[in-house]
Formats: structure tokens, sequence, C-alpha cells
């Protein structure tokens, strides 16, 4: 696996500066904004049904989040999905809660059914739910998940077409055929909101600047853990970890990826 191959995208990401239209979490609005901007993008939010499809005709991504749902955000970001797989960008789905009521659930079904995702990203118990497995989900949070995560996420993957990335301490990446697992990151990222749904936005910054979304999404979130990992370090608090994170994601370069990632491409499991 060439580390290096991941490490050079965040250059290709500034460079090319892709404008990240974002559907997403009420909560976590700002942090998002913000991510995305020290990545390298540029953040554009519009959640109304009159302006998305707009919208999305300037984007290079598009960001769809289900953290804060309502129906009217569902057909927005049905809108914006269908224009986003007519121009051909790239859609990244957080499936935020899934599991945890039958609207969410619902809701995120319908957005894979309607519209052809590149990356689905959500926690292991998330993933598991789509997959069609039992799954144990706290409010937005994952609970207890009995199956195999590698396993489910490459199941998934295949059936999506797409590629899946289940978040956790070790991170999964898989588009049903290649597998690898990160293994960055830092226990301080679980201390504040929307570290989850900043990962969408800093894997919609990648998205456009590569055409295969597999290598996108491991530079992606090999790029955010090693932010996470540098910012944890230097932080006493979770108050001082989120600015200290910030910084970190401003201040990092290719070489400093290469050093420090902790990629390990895995064996897939065999088909059941």
């Amino acid at each position: 696996m060439d580390i290096l191959q991941f490490a050079q995208l965040l250059n290709r990401v500034r460079e090319m500066r892709p404008l990240v239209h974002h559907i997403t979490n009420a909560v976590t609005i700002n942090d998002c904004a913000n991510i995305t901007l020290h990545t390298g993008g540029a953040p554009v939010m519009a959640h109304a049904p009159e302006e998305v499809e707009e919208m999305v005709g300037l984007a290079s991504s598009l960001v769809l989040n289900i953290g804060t749902l309502t129906s009217s955000q569902v057909e927005a970001m049905l809108l914006a999905g269908k224009q986003a797989n007519h121009r051909g960008i790239p859609v990244v789905v957080d499936p935020v809660g899934a599991g945890a009521t039958r609207f969410r659930t619902e809701s995120v079904r319908r957005i894979l059914e309607e519209v052809q995702v590149a990356i689905l990203k959500g926690n292991a118990a998330e993933i598991a739910t789509l997959a069609g497995e039992r799954a144990e989900v706290r409010g937005v949070d994952a609970g207890e998940v009995a199956v195999d995560p590698i396993q489910t996420a490459e199941t998934l993957a295949r059936q999506l077409n797409s590629v899946v990335v289940v978040t956790g301490k070790t991170d999964i990446i898989t588009d049903g055929t290649r597998t690898a697992c990160i293994d960055n990151g830092h226990p301080m990222m679980g201390c504040i909101t929307g570290t989850g749904c900043m990962g969408a936005s800093v894997l919609g910054c990648f998205a456009p600047v590569v055409d295969d979304p597999w290598v996108a999404a491991v530079a992606a979130v090999t790029a955010y853990t090693i932010a996470g990992e540098i910012g944890g370090e230097q932080a006493d608090g979770p108050g001082s970890f989120k600015w200290r994170f910030f910084d970190a994601m401003a201040g990092l370069n290719a070489e400093m990826i290469a050093e420090k990632a902790k990629i390990r491409q895995v064996a897939p499991s065999p088909n059941p």
C-alpha cells in the first residue's frame, strides 16, 4: 500500500479547493463549515428545497447528514442527491442515528435507494442497521453490535456499489473488495460533539479530487484522524482539544500524514 499516495491527496484538495455543499446537522453545522475550511475546501450550507438543486450545480461534492432530520429536509436531500448524480459529483451520506427511530431508518434507506452514494459513513451500529443486522443505537451514539463489522461493511458496500466507512477506535474503509483499517485517532475525539459530522465534511473535501472513492475515503479518514491525534496529544481537556484539533487540521501536510499514518490493508472477508 502506497502511503504517500494517500498523503499527497491533501495537497490536491488544497489546490482544487472544492466547494462542498452540505445539507447537514443543525447541531454541528458551524463545526462542519470550519473543518471544511481547515481541510482546504469551501463550505456551503443550503437546505431549502427551493435552492438545493441550483446550489448542487455549483458544487464539487454533496454531503447529506440526517442528524436533525425533518420531512422537508429529506425531500431537499433527495432533490440535491439526484441532481448530484445527474452532474456526476460524489455524494457522501452520514446516517446519524439510523436504527434509533423508524423515521430515521426509513429516510436514510430511501436516500440510499434513490441516490447513488459514493461514500456512506457511519458508526458500527448505524452501518449494521442499514445492512439489516441487529444493533443497539443509543440516540445518535453507537451501542452494541454482535456482527463482524468488516464483513458487514463489505457486504453493504457490494449491495450499494458504494464505499462504506465504519468509524470507531479502528476505522474501516471498504468498497467490498478492498478493505483498509486505520488505527490513528485519539480518545478525546469522542469527548466533543460533531467529530462524526465533521468527518463526513472531510470526506466531502477529498471525494472530488480523485476518481476512486475508496482512495479518497482512506486518504480523508487518515488525515482527519491524524489531526485528531495531534490535537489530543496537545490538549488539556475537551475545550482546548477542539481548537487544537482545528489548528492541527489546518496545519496538516502530506509529510506529516506519511510519517504518522497507521493504515493496514486487510484481505476481504469470504462472501457469506
